[in-house]
């Protein structure tokens, strides 16, 4: 029996992926895997028990990655299961942003005890007119699965479209419209697109991107548009260049004291990937990625540990997590060898400074092979998968 403990409210559609071989628990202790979506574990103790964290969605800030990887936690994330959503929304902020749609129905709230708020309309209006979107220059920075989604969309829309990403993967390559223009430096995006919008995860290297510095290098009247993480973007350089006018709105979803209710910023409430569709998305993949590590010690969409895939576990099989370092695998066939075990299969992968090996024996696995094992330098964890055929 499983047990597995729902840090936030998980949509059903993704909970009925279990079996009658899982309980869910109220104590995290007793839990072997988490389910998250926003709950804050960053100063969380996780017990021997935990063997996995499923976040229900992309970013993962709310977890402790590396104390994870220290304890032989894999964490897993859903790339791409709220991508659809996410680009709805940047497509309907570049039409607020374009046009001015919401000050003109404010117009209206506000004139909508006007007996003749028609006429008043056909006065009013030309205040709130604003330009299309098509034929326009569209920049994206970031082409994971939300940037392709949004350049592909916008090339149907009639736009102009520019990609930066120079870490684009093969498979996102593929699903990129050959009509994409593909550049190599992103400054080249700042001095050319009348739009931007940011799609790349929060990291050391990535906060602040968009700073007084980027933000010189643009063209007057740039529309800037974040729906990734709030602190890719410098706001109190934002808000300068909105005020110069060098930025003609900036919409954001992520609400706080310096952009709210400022002048040029449409503000939403963290709407982005907040659809039945993309948390039902959600829940049915970290459950599936769950299940199958708990089952089988596959492992997909890891964000600390890399991905190892040895299909269904049908022979007594056993997961070693370890640094990254040269002869461990030499170490474990020694051991392996020594005890009188022969491998049926096995597989190693590695990400950073660590990594997983994954291995199918032809003889039941005992606890002094487990000791042996974990003895060796280096090795973080050893876990069993299944014991016996």
């Amino acid at each position: 029996m499983y047990k597995y403990k729902c840090m936030n409210p998980i949509a059903k559609i993704g909970l009925n992926n279990f079996t009658d071989q899982y309980q869910v628990v109220d104590n995290v202790d007793d839990a072997e895997g988490i389910l998250v979506r926003s709950a804050n574990m960053l100063e969380m103790e996780f017990s021997d028990n935990l063997l996995a964290i499923a976040r229900a969605g992309a970013g993962v800030n709310n977890i402790p990655l590396d104390k994870c990887a220290e304890q032989g936690i894999v964490v897993f994330n859903t790339p791409g299961a709220n991508a659809n959503g996410v680009k709805e929304m940047v497509l309907a902020a570049m039409l607020i942003a374009s046009r001015d749609i919401i000050g003109g129905t404010e117009w209206v709230k506000a004139n909508a005890g006007d007996p003749d708020i028609a006429k008043l309309t056909e006065k009013s209006k030309k205040k709130f007119a604003g330009t299309e979107i098509f034929g326009k220059k569209l920049g994206i920075i970031g082409l994971g699965a939300i940037g392709v989604r949004v350049a592909n969309a916008a090339r149907q829309l009639g736009m102009d479209v520019y990609g930066y990403d120079p870490y684009l993967s093969i498979d996102a390559a593929w699903r990129l419209s050959s009509d994409v223009k593909h550049v190599t430096n992103v400054d080249d995006i700042y001095s050319k697109c009348d739009i931007i919008t940011v799609h790349v995860p929060a990291l050391d290297s990535t906060k602040g991107m968009i700073n007084a510095e980027a933000i010189a290098k643009m063209k007057k009247g740039v529309i800037l548009i974040n729906l990734a993480r709030d602190i890719l973007c410098n706001e109190v350089d934002v808000l300068a260049g909105i005020n110069s006018g060098k930025i003609r709105k900036y919409v954001t979803d992520f609400p706080n004291p310096t952009t709210s209710g400022h002048d040029g910023c449409i503000v939403i409430p963290h709407l982005g990937a907040s659809t039945e569709e993309s948390e039902d998305n959600c829940a049915v993949k970290a459950v599936l990625e769950l299940k199958d590590y708990l089952e089988n010690g596959n492992i997909n969409n890891s964000v600390n540990y890399p991905n190892c895939d040895m299909g269904i576990c049908t022979r007594p099989r056993i997961g070693i997590f370890h640094k990254n370092v040269a002869n461990m695998i030499s170490q474990f066939t020694t051991a392996l060898g020594d005890a009188g075990y022969n491998i049926s299969d096995m597989t190693n992968k590695s990400k950073g400074d660590y990594a997983y090996t994954l291995i199918d024996l032809e003889d039941k696995i005992t606890d002094d092979l487990v000791k042996k094992l974990t003895k060796v330098d280096g090795v973080i964890r050893v876990r069993v998968v299944k014991k016996e055929a």
